[in-house]
């Protein structure tokens, strides 16, 4: 498709000076050129698409950056992009050095906020909107939110303490997929484009303060009328007042893909001296035949044919691994029940919740419940598996403490995406979750480096533990370390004659193919794989006693993860030889491939053989 408009665009200010009639153009231009980004990249294409009308309005009406937008998930932020002088860089999206595929303040003025977790843009838009009313700033704060978004807690805890103020947030509910109220008929339709006109804002403040003016009876009245005019709207409406009880004025819901409708609303919102909630309806994946079809495909997808919407590349991977292994037991074993944030398909549930529904629990985005909830299934003697990516499992932390742990309770969590997770960048790495799950006491950690340790971790977890276990597993597919190990049992396995080595490589996860395939190059080397990371096997430490050098490999960051562990038992055990402890420094991982994130902390094949040879 020839550009005409979006090239063009390097401000908010640009888009601005396009006539409304050719406004069309411009928004198939946008999705010609998100779908075709996304397809090389992979990327989250469906919530991008559903928000290409809502964004342009959003910079038509407002002045950004000194309005400020925060989206909640920044995923959906494809379009902002474009629209803030990106669009020139919009191929380079999710590749190393190139635009983030989340908001990221580094990378422009417009982007407010970091947010690659969900629930939190009522919280972060009501703390900017606040300053501003302190710093006497009379700009505006939205909030753009999906509907999915208010299946966290977070939302309900920033909704509840933001009606309660005067500043001018704008909260937009992105509504593509569940109804949040039923709204139907001619009549009610009629109503809602009227109160979304900027006009009824003015005749209506007008008219409360022509009634205010009136001796006596004038507040009196105007209290009334209001009251009257509240059920009215909520008899035609049928909906709940949920909103307007916490102290917002509700607006919507409105055409998410009429930009005249759009623009009307926000500039009406802007006329209200309250917070706002603006229901806007969208439909996810518009304008993509596939993505409108199976928008759950399309949310996160990694690199596909355009014209036929299949995957460039696909294969069993550890998700899909843990999936079938776990519907197995589920088979002969009625007390196992799987447990998600909204994650099915991402964590490789989607079988499980086809063959056992009333054993399948999708508690929305909402990881600490899922955690205490998982901890009361297990406490009436179910056995609850939580499948939820390392990221996300940072926001369940006191619940793990408190709920499980704390009543040495049998759950099992099923940490996804553990290690570097690629060109989802910084928010999204697995590389906190050992380091916080080392600290609490009486928790089982599994790290198993290869598909058939994946299924025998699952099983011993879930027929041999009796507390909280944890097994952590990477993205994607496994890597063959293309020879068998000496030594193997349940904790560690051995590669090389470790009686004869004077240097040993201890690892575990993903890495271990690497740690193989580069120590061994060398003589009088060896390599221990560690399958559980926690308790470390004392057997460990027995036989590295006597090495001159111990080498730990961690795909993870240092501070309390598994190789700072390591480091402190064999100092207490007297051990004199040298220690080095390659890991992820006192940092975030930005985006790149896992190849290249693995070369630059040297965990690949080449950097270890290379260290070794070195030392």
């Amino acid at each position: 498709m020839e550009i005409k408009y979006l090239d063009k665009i390097k401000s908010p200010d640009d888009l601005k000076k396009i006539p409304a009639d050719k406004l069309g153009i411009l928004v198939d231009e946008i999705r010609d050129t998100l779908i075709s980004a996304v397809s090389k990249n992979g990327g989250h294409l469906a919530s991008n698409l559903g928000v290409v009308e809502l964004t342009v309005a959003m910079h038509r009406v407002f002045n950004s950056p000194r309005d400020q937008f925060v989206f909640d998930v920044g995923h959906q932020a494809y379009t902002h992009k474009l629209l803030t002088g990106r669009y020139d860089r919009i191929n380079t999206i999710r590749t190393e050095g190139g635009l983030s595929g989340f908001t990221r303040p580094e990378e422009s003025e417009h982007d407010v906020f970091i947010s690659g977790h969900s629930s939190t843009s009522v919280s972060a838009g009501l703390g900017l909107a606040q300053a501003k009313l302190l710093n006497n700033d009379d700009s505006y704060t939205l909030a753009v939110i999906g509907d999915g978004s208010f299946t966290g807690g977070m939302v309900y805890e920033a909704l509840n303490n933001a009606g309660k103020t005067g500043n001018k947030l704008i909260v937009i509910l992105n509504d593509n997929e569940m109804s949040i109220s039923e709204n139907v008929g001619a009549f009610a339709n009629y109503l809602t484009l009227i109160r979304t006109n900027p006009r009824y804002f003015r005749l209506k403040e007008q008219t409360e303060k022509a009634l205010n003016r009136i001796p006596v009876i004038g507040n009196e009245l105007s209290n009334k009328i209001f009251k009257l005019k509240t059920d009215i709207k909520n008899t035609i409406y049928n909906r709940s007042t949920f909103f307007e009880d916490l102290g917002f004025r509700y607006m919507g819901p409105v055409d998410g893909h009429n930009i005249k409708q759009l623009c009307q609303a926000l500039e009406g919102a802007k006329l209200i001296n309250a917070p706002v909630v603006l229901h806007v309806s969208t439909k996810k994946g518009k304008g993509y035949n596939f993505a409108e079809k199976m928008p759950s495909e399309f949310h996160g997808i990694a690199k596909f044919d355009i014209e036929t919407g299949e995957p460039i590349s696909s294969g069993k991977s550890f998700s899909s691994v843990f999936g079938e292994a776990l519907c197995k037991i589920a088979e002969k074993d009625d007390r196992i029940c799987a447990v998600t944030a909204a994650m099915s398909l991402g964590t490789g549930l989607d079988e499980f919740s086809k063959r056992f529904p009333e054993r399948f629990f999708d508690v929305g985005i909402a990881e600490q419940h899922a955690l205490t909830f998982a901890s009361g299934l297990a406490k009436n003697g179910k056995i609850p598996v939580f499948a939820v990516y390392s990221t996300f499992l940072q926001r369940g932390y006191d619940q793990l403490i408190h709920d499980i742990a704390l009543q040495k309770l049998k759950v099992i969590i099923a940490v996804d995406r553990a290690g570097f997770v690629g060109e989802d960048g910084e928010t999204h790495q697995g590389i906190f979750d050992v380091a916080f799950l080392n600290s609490i006491p009486g928790v089982k950690i599994y790290s198993p480096s290869c598909f058939e340790e994946l299924e025998k971790d699952i099983f011993a977890a879930i027929n041999e533990a009796d507390g909280p276990v944890v097994i952590r597993y990477p993205r994607g597919t496994q890597t063959a370390t293309q020879i068998s190990p000496d030594i193997s049992n349940e904790n560690y396995c051995v590669y090389g004659d470790i009686g004869k080595s004077t240097k040993i490589v201890v690892t575990y996860g993903r890495i271990t193919a690497n740690a193989v395939k580069g120590a061994l190059k060398h003589k009088n080397t060896s390599v221990i794989a560690m399958n559980v990371i926690k308790p470390i096997c004392p057997e460990i430490f027995e036989i590295t006693a006597n090495a001159e050098k111990i080498y730990f490999l961690e795909e993870g960051i240092r501070s309390g993860g598994a190789g700072e562990g390591f480091a402190l038992s064999l100092l207490e055990r007297g051990f004199r030889g040298k220690f080095r402890l390659v890991s992820v420094e006192d940092e975030f991982v930005s985006q790149a491939s896992v190849g290249s994130q693995l070369e630059k902390y040297g965990l690949d094949e080449n950097s270890i053989f290379k260290m070794l040879s070195e030392e």
